[in-house]
């Protein structure tokens, strides 16, 4: 949509240059009166008289003495014969639109300009969400590797409880909690398949790359610093400025209706014989046109265009507090992101230290299975509660590269 919108743009700007090529046209005609224009009776016999003085004149016969009669007289001609046949051709060139033209085509390179800049804006959310997605696509086969871990330190326990059980030291119910918890352990991996192919399917929506390919890609999350550059103006305050610059210079143009216009007119007849006595061949004219008064419509149009950008200025103040807000928002989640993961490292120290204690412990049966299933339970959750602050991470530092307009993708 904002593809056409932005062709039909650039039509609006050849429009606005082509107001001043000349128009070239052509006339041809035929008409039949009901009958020829003549002069009236009075007139002819004038003219008649006044060819006789003339023809005296010249050949030297007293102007008291008649005419003789052997020498002819011309007929007076029609001021217009009754069967018209015309043949032309007229040119119309606009010299000077009084900065019709000229505003037109800024005001429309503009609007141009803020439609392009829309465009990728609408590609910038389109980058986030596909980052969003890969993020998520992370944090699921980071769960994926939680639980490999999980099921290898399962296997282990269930090696040592039927081990135990031979030799007298544990009961069949140890198993069965055992078989229980892998069997859970199966639950999640099923959770697991079933997200990664939505995100698959996801990014393939956005991007378009090979399902196969995307079902493939297997990315990792981890924590990571980077230096933050001054912001740069977004790709919306920009598009939201070159709209309010369409809106000035469309003002102007409504407004420059009242100067003066300069045309040259042009008129050309490529057939002399059916013109009436009054009609020239051919003329050259320049003329001004010049609307002095049109009820105040012009008037009214500039005004209602310039409130509509006081708008676009409104939007634009409110776009970058929010913008500013957002960079605030983004700044103090990373922060708290950064800190979280530190908290959770200690986490996963302790939580691996409890349950190798806890191991330890249950093979000298001092404590039981369910305590050991408890401390496995622990660090699973906080090594996924690593995973998921890395997360948290990347969101809060790509969303504060966004919020400064220096995203890179």
């Amino acid at each position: 949509m904002h593809n056409l919108d932005s062709k039909q743009a650039k039509v609006d700007q050849k429009l606005a240059k082509v107001v001043f090529l000349p128009k070239v046209t052509f006339n041809s005609s035929f008409t039949r009166l009901d009958n020829d224009i003549t002069f009236d009776d009075d007139t002819q016999n004038l003219l008649i008289a006044t060819q006789k003085l003339l023809i005296k004149e010249a050949i030297g016969i007293p102007f008291n003495d008649a005419l003789p009669n052997n020498i002819p007289l011309s007929e007076i001609p029609n001021l217009q014969s009754k069967n018209i046949l015309k043949s032309s051709v007229d040119v119309d060139w606009i010299l000077f639109s009084g900065f019709e033209a000229t505003n037109a085509y800024k005001a429309s390179k503009h609007k141009e300009a803020s439609l392009n800049y829309v465009v990728i804006a609408k590609k910038d959310k389109i980058a986030l969400k596909i980052i969003e997605t890969y993020d998520k696509l992370a944090l699921v086969c980071a769960s994926k590797r939680v639980l490999i871990s999980s099921k290898k330190y399962l296997d282990e326990q269930e090696y040592y409880v039927k081990k135990a059980i031979k030799n007298g030291l544990a009961i069949p119910l140890n198993r069965k909690k055992i078989e229980l918890a892998k069997q859970q352990l199966a639950a999640k991996q099923l959770e697991y398949n079933h997200n990664k192919s939505l995100l698959v399917e996801v990014l393939y929506q956005l991007t378009g790359e090979n399902r196969k390919s995307l079902s493939l890609v297997n990315p990792t999350l981890r924590s990571f610093s980077t230096e933050f550059s001054n912001p740069e103006k977004r790709n919306e305050i920009k598009a939201l400025e070159e709209a309010e610059k369409a809106t000035i210079f469309k003002a102007k143009m409504e407004k420059s209706n009242f100067i003066p216009k300069i045309a040259l007119k042009g008129h050309y007849e490529f057939i002399e014989e059916d013109l009436s006595l009054l009609d020239p061949k051919w003329y050259v004219g320049v003329g001004i046109q010049w609307n002095a008064f049109d009820g105040f419509k012009s008037k009214l149009k500039s005004i209602k265009t310039k409130i509509e950008s006081k708008k676009y200025r409104a939007q634009i103040d409110n776009a970058n507090e929010m913008i500013a807000l957002s960079i605030m928002k983004a700044e103090l989640s990373y922060e708290a992101a950064l800190e979280n993961t530190k908290i959770i490292k200690k986490e996963i120290e302790l939580t691996s230290d409890t349950y190798e204690m806890i191991n330890k412990q249950y093979k000298n049966n001092l404590t039981s299975i369910n305590d050991v299933l408890d401390a496995l339970n622990d660090l699973e959750k906080a090594s996924f509660k690593l995973q998921n602050s890395f997360y948290n991470e990347r969101r809060a530092i790509t969303n504060l590269l966004h919020a400064k307009g220096i995203l890179k993708y």
